[in-house]
């Protein structure tokens, strides 16, 4: 009888260990495949938050644009004119842009920075415009660069329009390198939208700033980024010449910038499914094991 529960109770230890570890290695493999699963999405989930931030900014722009009067779009336009005139006649400015005053009060109609956005159709990319290229709205959207004409057309003006590629949080330039001769972009100022063709795309290294200069009687945007991809030693310009002024084609509503991406829906109902079926193989992992327990021990009883 004593042999017979100390056979008992050294099977149960065994079994227990078995258990424990069969358990421990499950909640491993459980842990190794969740981290495997963020790392995967994580670029997905941060650029789909980081268009919705976008698409809300510009969707808000819209929405401020929409309650101004004629006479304010005038006062506006205006003090950007002077502005690319005042540029225009001192091009040391490009190199020392607080020669001309009050550069962040121009064009800023939210008090946010935002003068305006960019839309490029081929990319499937809309930013909204900030005043400055400071590394945090790199980070986030498209950034100005103080020193060039303001993106609101007319002659004699040169806007230089940039924002980062490759980064795993947010898509921006990313694929601004797939950008061709004869494409086009829009950039939108308040009521007006104009149209740029691209005529001239290089790579310059940065200290090179010939090519970003304002021309006499031309009308140019460019749009710059990084290059190459990864490297980041060079500069990729895509010029664009202005084919076309008018009103804004499309304007946002604050209830676009909701919208749920159908890749991210359909990535959360993967995860969803495969954790149900993870937790079922882990369930039932531990049925067969209650069974192994009571299959023994009803044997060393008949024993």
């Amino acid at each position: 009888m004593k042999a017979r529960k100390k056979a008992e109770k050294k099977s149960n230890k065994v079994t227990k260990k078995k258990k424990l570890s069969s358990n421990i290695t499950t909640i491993i493999l459980i842990l190794i495949f969740l981290v495997g699963l963020s790392v995967m999405l994580y670029p997905t989930v941060s650029n789909f938050v980081n268009q919705r931030n976008q698409s809300k900014a510009i969707a808000t722009y819209d929405e401020k644009v929409s309650q101004m009067k004629p006479e304010d779009y005038t006062k506006y336009f205006e003090a950007a004119e002077k502005y690319n005139e005042e540029l225009a006649a001192h091009p040391s400015a490009f190199f020392n842009p607080d020669e001309i005053k009050d550069y962040e009060k121009i064009l800023d109609i939210t008090g946010t920075g935002i003068m305006g956005y960019i839309t490029i159709k081929k990319l499937g990319v809309e930013l909204p415009i900030y005043h400055g290229t400071d590394e945090g709205i790199l980070q986030i959207a498209a950034g100005h660069l103080k020193g060039t004409s303001f993106p609101i057309g007319g002659e004699s003006t040169h806007s230089v329009v940039s924002a980062h590629r490759g980064l795993p949080s947010a898509k921006l330039f990313t694929d601004l390198d797939k950008m061709e001769v004869g494409d086009t972009f829009t950039i939108t100022i308040l009521n007006r939208e104009i149209t740029y063709e691209v005529d001239d795309i290089s790579i310059i290294l940065p200290n090179e700033t010939d090519s970003l200069q304002i021309e006499d009687k031309k009308e140019y945007c460019t749009l710059m980024t990084c290059t190459p991809y990864g490297i980041n030693t060079h500069r990729l310009l895509v010029r664009g010449h202005c084919v076309g002024t008018g009103e804004p084609q499309h304007i946002h509503v604050t209830t676009e910038a909701f919208q749920i991406d159908p890749t991210i829906t359909a990535s959360v109902i993967g995860i969803v499914i495969l954790i149900l079926l993870l937790v079922r193989v882990l369930i039932r992992t531990r049925k067969r094991g209650n069974r192994e327990i009571l299959n023994r021990y009803k044997k060393n009883r008949n024993k």
